[in-house]
């Protein structure tokens, strides 16, 4: 029995490791689990927007090992061979989604490029070769003033008003 305590315990390590590691990017280029979070939530998105109650909705992502793909310092990830993207659910009447595609390029949770077909119960509801919004401003730090300086944080202001009101109520008989 305190075999198993220690076994157990080491095998889902063992697994959780291993989990970690199959989520990182493929030779610097695209992170296969941030293509996968990115097509889930982009590809919800647009089929909501296109009407369909999606009830839930799964990706995968395996990226190309070969792509020499680089990883930029604003999130954006870019591969010329991409990842192969697999998503599965279904809507909320229980008909099969599915998006099945290619990524080229992951922008930082914000959309995802490549050439992507949705399907529901097997007819194409949508292709697209973008999901999500490419042209918004990312999120993450501001660049480097010309001058080469760091970048000073913004001075914000925190005004609290507090207003005190009685309400005075005539007791209902």
């Amino acid at each position: 029995m305190s075999v198993l305590r220690i076994v157990v315990p080491i095998g889902a390590c063992g697994i959780a490791v291993a989990s970690l590691a199959g989520c990182q990017p493929a030779a610097g280029g695209l992170d296969s689990a941030a293509v996968a979070v990115t097509t889930d939530r982009t590809a919800t998105a647009t089929l909501e927007r296109l009407t369909f109650d999606v009830a839930w909705l799964s990706c995968t992502a395996k990226a190309d090992p070969a792509t020499g793909a680089s990883k930029a310092a604003s999130g954006e990830s870019k591969a010329a061979g991409g990842a192969a993207v697999d998503c599965r659910g279904e809507t909320g009447s229980g008909q099969d989604i599915t998006v099945k595609g290619r990524v080229t390029d992951e922008r930082a949770g914000r959309c995802v490029r490549g050439d992507m077909t949705a399907r529901i119960d097997r007819k194409i509801v949508f292709q697209a070769t973008m999901l999500g919004d490419c042209s918004a401003v990312p999120t993450t730090t501001p660049p480097r003033p010309s001058d080469g300086s760091r970048p000073r944080p913004a001075v914000t202001e925190t005004v609290t008003v507090t207003e005190t009101v009685t309400v005075t109520a005539v007791p209902a008989k």
